[in-house]
């Protein structure tokens, strides 16, 4: 009994709630979205329940893998991911069929569509932290040598996956794969003096992309061969009364949705803005429409509460490696929430990233609770250790 108890004080009953609570509100956004009949016959919301409990069966086994193990295979599903990124852009589109332009799915008869690069952006996290790890345990004394050697290492172990992810293209994933080094970065202990003269060129370079884009797109399209059509969404995104029959259909759309949901909202089932996919990527619009501000502002705390949840983890564990790992989930968590939520509302440009726990997607979904394990396994063994050393000193 006591070994029993000492087990469940080591679980994560609170992150097991919070995504209890996601899971319930992904069913209920679910089956309003596919209420409208859009998509025939298919059940998206069973499928999501189907896909949930894969997820939980990745926890479970992931909660039992340490943290040394992990930092041990981390090169291993590193290069792993990078296989299935190429296997991906060189498979015949009988097997990864392009799709509203990116080529980025592995489609398998009975299970559906698997995206790699969700796993990917896990696998990146667990390598970037054993580099990080590494390289402060072989420099002990810090210099601007051996940062600028760090942010070197992390920025060539980031460029081969996210070479391969724009290729396909998908740009939303590269963002994603973006904030998970900066995240990484802010922390890792690099001296400000390299970093904000890189980051303020970066941005420098973006504003002037940004002012091109806007201003000159015909020297954009002349000297870098990029055609004006590829900066619709940033059109539709600042004037989308102007694309509304196109590029911003899905904008306008969600916004009427939001909107006319007011404070308290539609009620359950009783939606009537029509957004295509709206079980996907928009799915804060049907929130939004059904439950109003007040259902929005309850899954914005959520995720605030698990981002808490996250950072409290990582302040908790005794090990750096695992500080880096929470850090890297913390970006791709906080990341998803601004982006998918700010697109749904026009405060950022429309990009193809789905709200975490609620969006459907099994690619999407077992990538984030694999995320999820990792964290468990966090705490799991990080209480292990604590009553080792206890044991120890009673022995």
């Amino acid at each position: 009994m006591d070994k029993f108890r000492k087990k469940a004080d080591r679980f994560d009953w609170t992150l097991t709630l919070l995504l209890f609570l996601f899971f319930l509100v992904s069913c209920a956004a679910i089956y309003s979205a596919q209420a409208s009949g859009q998509y025939g016959e298919k059940n998206f919301l069973i499928m999501q329940v189907f896909w949930y409990v894969i997820g939980a069966a990745i926890i479970s086994v992931s909660i039992f893998i340490d943290s040394y193990q992990y930092k041990r295979l981390s090169w291993y599903l590193y290069g792993f991911g990078l296989i299935l990124l190429i296997a991906v852009y060189v498979a015949p589109e009988s097997i990864a069929p392009i799709r509203n332009g990116a080529k980025s799915w592995f489609v398998i008869r009975g299970i559906g569509q698997i995206q790699p690069s969700e796993f990917v952006k896990i696998f990146l996290i667990l390598a970037l932290s054993r580099l990080i790890t590494n390289h402060q345990e072989k420099n002990l004394e810090k210099t601007l040598k051996t940062d600028f050697l760090l942010l070197l290492k992390l920025g060539l172990t980031t460029a081969v996956p996210l070479g391969l992810i724009m290729l396909q293209p998908d740009l939303g994933t590269g963002l994603v794969i973006l904030s998970i080094l900066t995240g990484l970065i802010l922390i890792s202990g690099i001296s400000w003096k390299i970093i904000i003269p890189i980051y303020g060129l970066g941005a420098s370079l973006g504003g002037l992309i940004f002012y091109l884009v806007l201003i000159k797109p015909e020297f954009l399209e002349k000297y870098l061969h990029v055609q004006t059509y590829q900066f619709n969404r940033i059109y539709a995104w600042l004037d989308p009364e102007n694309h509304e029959t196109d590029s911003s259909f899905h904008l306008m759309r969600s916004i009427r949705a939001i909107g006319s949901g007011l404070i308290t909202g539609k009620g359950f089932g009783h939606r009537e803005v029509y957004i295509p996919e709206a079980h996907t990527d928009f799915i804060f619009s049907v929130i939004g429409e059904e439950y109003g501000f007040v259902g929005g502002s309850i899954v914005v705390g959520l995720f605030f509460l698990l981002i808490y949840h996250l950072i409290k983890t990582s302040l908790e564990t005794n090990d750096p490696f695992n500080t880096y790992v929470c850090t890297g989930i913390i970006s791709v968590i906080t990341f998803h929430v601004f982006q998918n939520i700010g697109m749904t509302i026009q405060v950022l440009p429309i990009t193809g990233i789905p709200l975490p726990f609620i969006s459907y997607g099994g690619s999407s979904l077992m990538g984030n609770m694999f995320a999820m394990g990792l964290v468990y396994s966090i705490r799991y063994h990080h209480k292990t250790y604590m009553f080792s050393s206890k044991n120890s000193l009673n022995a």
